[in-house]
């Protein structure tokens, strides 16, 4: 979502390296084309104005301006603001000392409320160690409540529904009392939306905030909105009081603007992050390591994080010193494949590296599906166990072999041959760092 915002901002700083020493008028540019930058990705104006004023204001300290590495300290505090602007430190949800935690799930329709309500309980029941139980309360959209029995099943999680007929604010306080006598840690509230705000709409959420007094009022809303989601974060918050946010398809094409304005505007943290359609895709917010990214630092303690929870530990170990030595195959490549594929994205994941992103150009040419996923099996799966063993072997008739066995054209075998090199370039640059900083990458790579 920041590729475009990252791109420019990291064009606005090597201008401010190659100006040597810095003057107040290297720093009003540089600001204005941050501003440019900031609008032009969908933030709010009062939000593009506030930030640029305090970036500026601690820019032209003289210590700044008489520093030797004047740029560096530029983006230091960049980094600062953004981080603050961004909310400082991760939002955890307030679980109650009294059983059940109650969280209401408040938005529009179309946000991924419902989707998002099964995430969260996933989430709470892997890192959080609670027993959540799901609430349908929409009963008006067609397939609500079957769309939240269905994740329900999927995830091995109770879906409660109320008899036919029952107001929302009365299947929810029933829920609490089934939700008591059978000792579940969590209530998660999936509300009914409209696909605009209406007055029945907020009515029918605060009865039932009124009916079952939650802990957490969670509003989910679609970054891909960009200013529109602010606007009706700003609703909402007025209505409910609402104790956090969660921003959904922040791993599709829009500018970011949301995720930049919302906190600001509200005053309310984002908790939360949606970047996929997986039940696992959904993520704590970082502020600080939202900041990184967007300024082109990466974000390691969250490759990480995703690694220590997809990947086979000891297998890991077995890999460890061709990773570290350099000597990736493609029996490794095919087991770092299924394991990436359980992490998400590729190009998200070059994304978290630091300096990666920008030397990689493109990432998105590196991501893949299911079906391109098979069709590289099948052509690693058609190579020899030499090949295998000794990528560097594979010729241009060995190319033209193995399409044929594979069933797949030679352009297909090239893809598959480009994607590993990116691969084997990526876990080279992870095993230098690993190297140099034991202490933060221990775990990743099994040391």
């Amino acid at each position: 979502m920041f590729q475009g915002l990252s791109e420019k901002l990291a064009s606005v700083f090597d201008k401010l390296r190659k100006s040597g020493k810095l003057t107040e008028k290297d720093v009003d540019t540089a600001l204005n084309e941050v501003k440019m930058a900031l609008l032009e990705a969908d933030v709010n104006f009062k939000v593009v104005k506030n930030f640029t004023k305090r970036v500026k204001e601690r820019c032209l300290g003289a210590e700044i301006l008489k520093s030797l590495t004047p740029t560096q300290h530029v983006v230091k505090i960049v980094l600062e603001e953004l981080t603050t602007l961004l909310g400082t430190d991760r939002a955890k949800i307030n679980i109650s000392s009294k059983k059940p935690t109650i969280i209401l799930m408040a938005g529009l329709q179309g946000s991924g409320k419902t989707t998002t309500s099964a995430k969260l309980g996933l989430h709470l029941r892997k890192d959080e160690k609670k027993n959540p139980m799901l609430v349908a309360c929409d009963i008006y959209r067609p397939a609500a409540i079957k769309q939240l029995q269905v994740l329900g099943d999927q995830l091995s999680m109770e879906v409660f529904t109320g008899e036919p007929g029952m107001r929302p604010a009365d299947i929810a306080k029933k829920a609490i009392e089934h939700a008591v006598i059978r000792d579940f840690d969590v209530v998660i509230i999936d509300t009914a939306g409209r696909l605009h705000i209406d007055e029945q709409m907020m009515a029918e959420v605060k009865d039932i905030k009124e009916a079952v007094q939650p802990h957490e009022i969670l509003l989910v809303v679609d970054s891909m909105t960009g200013q529109d989601a602010v606007n009706s974060a700003t609703s909402f918050n007025e209505l409910l009081e609402l104790t956090g946010i969660i921003l959904t398809k922040l791993d599709g094409d829009a500018r970011g603007g949301a995720a930049l304005s919302i906190r600001e505007v509200t005053g309310k943290p984002v908790k939360f992050v949606g970047l996929g359609e997986k039940s696992s895709s959904l993520e704590p917010f970082y502020p600080e390591r939202m900041a990184q990214r967007i300024l082109g630092m990466g974000d390691v303690l969250s490759l990480i994080e995703k690694a220590q929870a997809n990947m086979d530990e000891e297998k890991m170990k077995e890999i460890e010193k061709r990773v570290l030595d350099a000597e990736f195959n493609f029996n490794d490549f095919l087991y770092q494949l299924n394991q990436i594929k359980r992490m998400g994205p590729l190009d998200q994941l070059l994304g978290m590296i630091p300096g990666f992103s920008s030397a990689a150009g493109n990432l998105s040419e590196f991501s893949f599906d299911d079906k391109k996923f098979k069709r590289f099996e099948a052509i690693i799966l058609s190579m020899t166990e030499r090949e295998r063993n000794s990528p560097d072997l594979i010729d241009g008739s060995r190319r033209k072999r193995i399409s044929e066995g594979s069933g797949n054209s030679i352009q297909d075998v090239n893809q598959l041959l480009k994607q590993f090199t990116q691969m084997r370039k990526m876990m080279k640059q992870l095993g230098s760092l690993g190297k140099r900083n034991k202490g933060k990458f221990a775990k990743f790579f099994g040391m």
